[in-house]
């Protein structure tokens, strides 16, 4: 674990959110540290190379833009590694993991629209030869994986609530298009993202702000990669609860620490469950010890579950949406 007094642990705990969307960003982050915005950049970008961040950059609220849904594959164990690489192709795949159960290939997929989704799902099942079963966000109680390093707690905040899909130009999505790898190592960076997408710097700074305020975009700072910073093991754990008491079972679990991602999802086929909660732990005994207490705390008893492990990561990037002319990468 990295000193938590170190400059390190400062850059990869205190800027998760709240990332300064100032012209000179890393000079301000230098500013809040007493250090010299030239390092804070060096630093960063050994924090990446090293496999701690994946970028600096905007995380997306689910249903806000595009259509984009949790889907799994049930793939021959022999075949799972070329499987996996083949979806990992896709443009519009950014998350992708081996999981303990017979579904054990578990992505998120993203499209512009709807019907580029469904394209997008359709075209990797005939690719694969593993038809995916998609698994749509219904309601979020809780979807924020910034949490304290240290200590596990997690900021608090109001869930999202119903928001109008917002409304993209071209322009729109070409911005997006340009943070999907976060911001570029350079002084300046909202200036080069502009230059990318047609933007003036301020403008690219005036719309993540406005996206920020309506909750198209959930927070803009460091993503960081939790198993390389000794958070090294996470569950999906899922319920069949009944959908008279989906809602207040999921709003209450949502409400305790240890639960970095709490949603209802619309089962699908043979998979019944409906509420979903991740769970991190620095090893699986302290996930599995937290999970039985999260169960006794909100009255999950007897209702059917599952607890499928993370095992492998064969993607994990910030969100792509593919377009129909552009489904493989």
């Amino acid at each position: 674990m990295i000193c938590r007094d170190s400059l390190d642990f400062r850059l990869l705990n205190d800027f998760q959110r709240g990332f300064p969307l100032l012209p000179r960003p890393w000079e301000a982050v230098g500013e809040r540290l007493g250090r010299d915005g030239t390092e804070v950049l060096a630093r960063l970008a050994v924090l990446r190379d090293e496999g701690k961040i994946s970028r600096v950059g905007a995380v997306f609220a689910p249903n806000r833009i595009g259509a984009s849904t949790l889907a799994a594959m049930a793939v021959p164990p022999e075949r799972l590694a070329a499987v996996a690489a083949r979806v990992s192709a896709f443009a519009g795949v950014n998350h992708n993991y081996r999981r303990e159960h017979r579904y054990n290939l578990w992505f998120v997929a993203g499209a512009a629209s709807q019907p580029a989704l469904s394209a997008l799902l359709d075209e990797m099942g005939e690719a694969t030869g593993c038809p995916p079963i998609a698994l749509p966000l219904v309601r979020e109680y809780h979807i924020d994986l910034g949490f304290d390093l240290a200590s596990g707690e997690r900021t608090r905040h109001a869930p999202a609530g119903e928001r109008p899909r917002r409304q993209l130009s071209a322009a729109d999505w070409r911005l997006i298009e340009t943070l999907q790898e976060g911001l570029p190592w350079v002084p300046r960076p909202f200036r080069t993202l502009g230059d990318a997408a047609g933007f003036t710097e301020q403008r690219v700074i005036a719309t993540l702000a406005d996206w920020l305020a309506d909750g198209t975009v959930r927070r803009f700072g460091v993503v960081v990669r939790h198993r390389e910073l000794g958070w090294q093991a996470n569950a999906m754990c899922v319920w069949t609860v009944p959908e008279g008491r989906v809602d207040v079972l999921g709003t209450a679990l949502a409400s305790h620490d240890g639960v970095s991602l709490c949603y209802r999802r619309r089962p699908e086929r043979d998979w019944p469950h409906n509420l979903f909660c991740m769970i991190h732990g620095r090893d699986r005994e302290a996930v599995v010890r937290r999970r039985a207490e999260l169960v006794e705390a909100v009255g999950l008893e007897g209702f059917p579950h599952a607890v499928l492990f993370s095992t492998d990561c064969y993607k994990q990037c910030g969100a792509r949406y593919a377009t129909p002319q552009g489904l493989a990468a």
